[in-house]
C-alpha cells in the first residue's frame, strides 16, 4: 500500500490546488453563503471543474471519460476540503455515476454518463429517509402497475436535490428488494423542500406523492445492494479525503496562530503544553492520510473482495471523522475567542466538518461496519 500520490495523482493535486485558489477560494463559499445562493455552489467554478474533465476522471473513454481510475478523486477531494469548495462532484459524478455505471443497461449508460460527464445533466441520489444514514432501512414503496411503476414516501437529505434535473431514487419493491429509479425533478406528485444545514449547502428532503413513471426509467434488476454499497463505499472515501484537507487547513491554520500570537512578550507555540497537544494533532492527521490512501486503493484494485473494500473505506470515513473532531476542537481551543467568530474562516471549516462527518456514515455508523466485516 502506498502512503503518498504517484506522480499522476500530484499533478492533479497540484492542478487543483491553483484552480481552486484561483476559482473557488473560501472567500467565495463565503459569499454564496450570504448571499443565499440557491445551488449552493458557483456555477462558473463547475464549470471551470468540467473543463478540467473532473467529472470525466473514473469514467471509461467511450463515454466521455478519461479513465484515469477512480484513484485520481482523492487529490481532488482533499484540494476541494483545503478550499471549502463546494460542487456537485460527489452526488452527481461519484454516488449517481457510479450507479448508473454498475446498474444500467447499455441503452441507460449511453444516454445518462455522456451528459452526466459533460455537464448537461445534474442528478442526485435519493437515498436516505432518517436523519441519521441508514441504507439498508428503505421504506419508499414502488408498486408495478402495468407499464409503471408508483413511488409513494418521502426521502431526507438529499446532496444538491436544489435544482437537480432528476433524482436517482432508491425504493422498495412489493417482494422487498431494492430497486433504482430515474425521476425527473420536474415529475408530477414529486415536492422537494430545502434544508438549511450549518455548512449553507445544497441540501433538500422529497415527498412522493403517487409519483408515477415508466418502467424504463428503472435502473437494472434484482438486489441492487451490491452496486449500492459501492458506490456509497466510494462516496465514504471522497468524504474522507474532503475532511483530510479541511482538517489539515484547519491545523495549518492553528500553527500559524501559535507562531504568531504573542502572550507574556513570547509566541504562544513556545508553550510546551501546546507543542505537545499540536503533535498529536500532526500524528493524527498522519494516521488518518493512510487509512484514506488505504481506502481509494482498495476502491482501484477489481482483485480486493467486496468486504474488504467495504471494512478500509468505513476505516478511512471513521478515522478521519475522528481525527477531523479533534483537529477542529483543538483549532478552536488554541485560537481562543476568535475561533468562534463568523469573520475567521476556522468557523466555516467548523461547520463543514461537522455535516460531512455525519454524512453517509458517522462514526458509531462505520464502527458497527467495521466490526460486521470481521464476523
Amino acid at each position: 500500500m502506498s502512503l503518498v500520490y504517484n506522480e499522476e495523482q500530484r499533478q492533479l493535486l497540484d492542478s487543483a490546488r491553483d484552480f481552486l485558489a484561483a476559482r473557488a477560494p473560501v472567500t467565495l463559499q463565503r459569499r454564496l453563503r450570504d448571499e443565499g445562493v440557491v445551488l449552493g455552489f458557483d456555477e462558473s467554478a463547475w464549470c471551470g471543474m468540467l473543463e478540467l474533465g473532473w467529472s470525466a476522471v473514473a469514467f471509461p473513454e467511450e463515454v466521455g471519460g478519461l479513465a484515469f481510475g477512480f484513484a485520481g478523486y482523492a487529490p481532488i477531494f482533499e484540494e476541494l476540503g483545503r478550499h471549502l469548495s463546494a460542487s456537485p462532484l460527489l452526488s452527481s459524478i461519484v454516488l449517481c455515476g457510479s450507479l448508473i455505471e454498475e446498474l444500467g443497461s447499455e441503452s441507460q449508460r449511453d444516454a445518462l454518463l455522456p451528459a452526466l460527464v459533460g455537464g448537461e445533466q445534474r442528478l442526485a441520489l435519493a437515498l436516505e429517509e432518517r436523519h441519521r444514514h441508514a441504507p439498508e432501512q428503505i421504506a419508499l414503496r414502488a408498486i408495478e402497475e402495468a407499464d409503471d411503476f408508483v413511488l409513494a414516501g418521502r426521502k431526507s437529505w438529499v446532496i444538491d436535490a436544489r435544482r437537480a434535473g432528476a433524482f436517482l431514487t432508491v425504493a422498495r419493491l412489493e417482494d422487498g428488494q431494492l430497486a433504482l429509479f430515474l425521476v425527473p425533478a420536474d415529475a408530477e406528485g414529486l415536492h422537494m423542500t430545502p434544508m438549511d444545514l450549518v455548512d449553507s449547502r445544497n441540501h433538500g428532503t422529497l415527498a412522493f406523492d403517487s409519483v408515477r413513471v415508466p418502467a424504463s426509467a428503472r435502473l437494472g434488476s434484482g438486489d441492487i445492494r451490491q452496486a449500492l454499497d459501492k458506490a456509497l463505499d466510494r462516496g465514504r472515501a471522497c468524504l474522507a479525503a474532503e475532511l483530510l484537507g479541511m482538517a489539515e487547513r484547519a491545523f495549518e491554520m492553528t500553527l500559524d496562530y501559535l507562531r504568531t500570537r504573542v502572550q507574556f512578550d513570547v509566541p504562544i507555540g513556545s508553550f510546551q503544553a501546546l507543542q505537545h497537544r499540536a503533535a498529536r494533532l500532526y500524528v493524527d492527521l498522519q494516521l488518518a492520510r493512510s487509512a484514506v490512501m488505504a481506502a481509494f486503493e482498495a476502491l482501484e484494485d477489481a482483485r480486493i473482495e467486496a468486504a474488504e473494500r467495504a471494512r478500509l473505506a468505513s476505516l478511512a470515513k471513521w478515522k478521519m471523522n475522528e481525527a477531523a473532531q479533534r483537529v477542529s476542537n483543538e483549532a478552536v481551543q488554541m485560537h481562543g475567542g476568535i475561533g468562534v467568530t463568523d469573520e475567521y474562516d476556522l468557523g466555516l471549516y467548523l461547520k463543514r466538518i461537522r455535516v460531512a462527518q455525519v454524512c453517509l456514515g458517522d462514526s458509531d455508523f462505520h464502527v458497527e461496519r467495521y466490526g460486521k466485516t470481521l464476523s
